[in-house]
C-alpha cells in the first residue's frame, strides 16, 4: 500500500476505535445524571446505589476515551497535513469550542461529581454529573458540526490565491442542515448503545438475583437490577424511535447532498423509476465496478419512497452520478489517474445494512425485558441472561458500522462539493494527505498505535467485567457526626 492508503487506514482504525467509546460516555453520562436526580427526589436508596454503580463503569470508559481521542487531532497535522491545510480556517472554529467549552467543562464538573460525594450539598453534587452531561454533549455537537460541513460545506468561500477554504458565517457552520439531522441521530445512537448497556448489565444481574434470592420475590436486589433493566430498555425504544426518524431524515438529504453514496450504499448501479430497495446484493469485495454487483432480493418502490417520500419518484444511480461528476470536475488528475467518483460499493453496501441490523438486537432485547419484567415479575431464564450479555455489543457495532458508512461513502472526496451552494469548496482524498511522511513512518505509527490500543483494550475490557461482575455497592451508614469533617481531606468516591 502506499502512504495515502496507509494514512487512510490509521486515520480510520484510530477513530472507529476512539468512537466504539464515545457512544457510551454520551448516553450513560445522562442515564447516570438521571439515576442520581431519582434519588435525590425520592431518597430510595436502589438509586443511590445504581448510580454509583454505573457511574464507576462509566469513568472508566471515559478514562479510555480521552486517552485515545487524543490522538485524532495529531494526525491531523501530520499524516493529512494539505487537508488541514484546506479545512483549517472552517473546522478549526467547532474544534476549538469542543476542546474549551466542552472538554474543559466535562473534565472540570467530573472531577467536582468524583471528589463532591462527601463534601457539596446534594443538589449542588447533583448538578455537576449534569453538567458533565451536557458537555459531553456540546462535545458531540461541535464535533458533528465540523464533520457535517466536510459532507456539505456552507459559510464558507474558496479563496483562489491561497487555494483553501476560507469560513465566511460560523453560523451557518453550525447550524448546517447536514449537521441539524446528524446530531440527534448520533445522540440517539448514544443512547441506544447507553440504554443496551444499563439493560443488559441489569438483566443479568436481574437474573442472578432472582436465583439467588428465589425464595423472597420482593428481595430489594431483585427489584433494584428489575428498576436498572426497565430503564434500559426504556431508554432504548426511546433512541430507537429517535435514530429511526432521524436517519430517515438523513437518507433524505444525502440523496440530496451526496448522491453517489446512497446510490452505492443500495448497488442502485443505473437510474430507476420507481427504484427498489435491495435486501441482499453480492459481488466481488472492493469493487467499484456496476458490472460485477448482482441485486438478488428488491423490495419494489421502497428506495423511491424513502429517497423522497414518493413511491414512484426516480432516483439516480451511480453511471449517471459517475457522468454528471466527471462533466463537472474532470476525468482524470494532473497526473493522469482516472478519477472514480463512487465509494468501495460493497463496504458501503454492507456497512448500511450492518449499522441497521446490528441495531435492531437493541429493541429485541428491550421488548424481551419488558415482558418478562410485567406485572413486577422477575425472572431467572438462562436464555435472557445470555440474550442479554450477547446484546450489549451490538449497538457499539452498528454504530461504529454507521461511522464507516459515512466516511467511506464519501470518497473520493475528503471534503465533498456541495451540489446546491458554492460547489468549489471541495478536496479529494488523495489531494489531502502530507507529501513529507514516508510509508515506514506511517507503518511504524499504525503498529505503535496498534500494539498500545490493543492493550488499552485489554485493560478496558478487564476493568468493565471485573467492576460489572461485582454488582452494585451495599451504602455504608452516614458518618457519626461527631466527626471532625472539615479537617478530612477529599477522597475518591469510587
Amino acid at each position: 500500500m502506499d502512504v495515502l492508503d496507509l494514512a487512510r487506514w490509521q486515520f480510520g482504525l484510530t477513530t472507529v476505535y476512539h468512537f466504539m467509546l464515545v457512544p457510551l460516555t454520551i448516553g450513560l453520562s445522562t442515564m447516570v445524571a438521571i439515576m442520581q436526580t431519582a434519588w435525590v427526589r425520592t431518597g430510595n436508596e436502589k438509586w443511590l446505589r445504581l448510580t454509583k454503580f454505573f457511574g464507576k463503569l462509566l469513568l472508566i470508559n471515559f478514562a479510555l476515551g480521552v486517552a485515545t481521542g487524543i490522538v485524532q487531532e495529531f494526525q491531523f497535522g501530520m499524516n493529512w497535513s494539505e487537508y488541514s491545510r484546506f479545512v483549517g480556517d472552517v473546522i478549526g472554529g467547532p474544534i476549538a469550542m469542543e476542546t474549551l467549552a466542552a472538554f474543559f467543562l466535562e473534565s472540570t464538573f467530573l472531577g467536582l461529581w468524583i471528589f463532591g460525594w462527601d463534601r457539596l450539598p446534594k443538589k449542588v453534587h447533583l448538578a455537576t454529573v449534569w453538567a458533565f452531561s451536557i458537555g459531553s454533549m456540546l462535545s458531540a455537537y461541535f464535533i458533528l458540526a465540523a464533520n457535517s460541513w466536510m459532507q456539505h460545506p456552507v459559510g464558507a468561500d474558496f479563496n483562489a490565491e491561497t487555494g483553501y477554504a476560507e469560513m465566511t458565517d460560523i453560523w451557518a457552520v453550525l447550524t448546517n442542515n447536514t449537521a441539524l439531522w446528524a446530531i440527534p441521530h448520533v445522540l440517539g445512537a448514544a443512547f441506544l448503545v447507553a440504554g443496551t448497556f444499563v439493560c443488559g448489565i441489569g438483566t443479568w444481574w436481574m437474573v442472578k438475583s432472582t436465583r439467588k434470592h428465589a425464595e423472597n420475590p420482593e428481595h430489594p436486589d431483585r427489584m433494584m437490577y428489575r428498576t436498572a433493566a426497565r430503564f434500559g430498555a426504556l431508554v432504548i425504544v426511546i433512541a430507537f424511535a429517535l435514530v429511526f426518524h432521524t436517519g430517515a431524515e438523513q437518507g433524505k438529504l444525502l440523496f440530496q447532498q451526496q448522491p453517489y453514496k446512497m446510490a452505492a450504499a443500495e448497488s442502485l448501479c443505473t437510474t430507476e423509476q420507481p427504484a427498489g430497495f435491495s435486501v441482499l446484493s453480492v459481488g466481488h469485495f472492493g469493487t467499484t465496478s456496476c458490472e460485477e454487483v448482482n441485486n438478488i432480493i428488491v423490495i419494489p418502490g421502497l428506495l423511491s419512497w424513502l429517497a423522497t417520500g414518493d413511491w414512484s419518484a426516480e432516483v439516480t444511480g451511480l453511471t449517471e452520478t459517475q457522468a454528471a461528476y466527471e462533466e463537472r470536475y474532470g476525468t482524470t488528475t494532473a497526473e493522469g489517474e482516472t478519477i472514480v467518483y463512487q465509494p468501495n460499493l460493497l463496504v458501503t453496501y454492507w456497512a448500511f445494512r450492518a449499522m441497521i441490523g446490528f441495531a435492531f438486537f437493541s429493541i429485541l432485547l428491550a421488548l424481551t425485558v419488558f415482558w418478562v419484567t410485567r406485572g413486577k415479575r422477575t425472572t431467572g431464564s438462562t436464555f435472557v441472561k445470555r440474550f442479554a450479555l450477547f446484546t450489549i455489543p451490538m449497538p457499539f457495532l452498528a454504530a461504529s458500522f454507521g461511522w464507516i458508512f459515512t466516511e467511506m461513502g464519501r470518497q473520493p472526496f475528503v471534503v465533498a462539493p456541495n451540489p446546491t451552494g458554492n460547489d468549489q469548496i471541495l478536496l479529494m482524498t488523495m489531494f489531502g494527505n502530507s507529501a513529507s511522511v514516508s510509508a515506514g513512518e506511517v507503518w511504524t505509527s499504525i503498529i505503535g498505535f496498534g500494539v498500545l490500543y490493543a492493550i488499552l483494550g485489554v485493560f478496558w475490557f478487564r476493568l468493565q467485567k471485573r467492576y460489572a461482575s461485582e454488582g452494585a455497592p451495599v451504602i455504608a451508614p452516614p458518618p457519626d457526626d461527631s466527626d471532625d469533617e472539615a479537617d478530612k481531606p477529599m477522597s475518591f468516591a469510587y
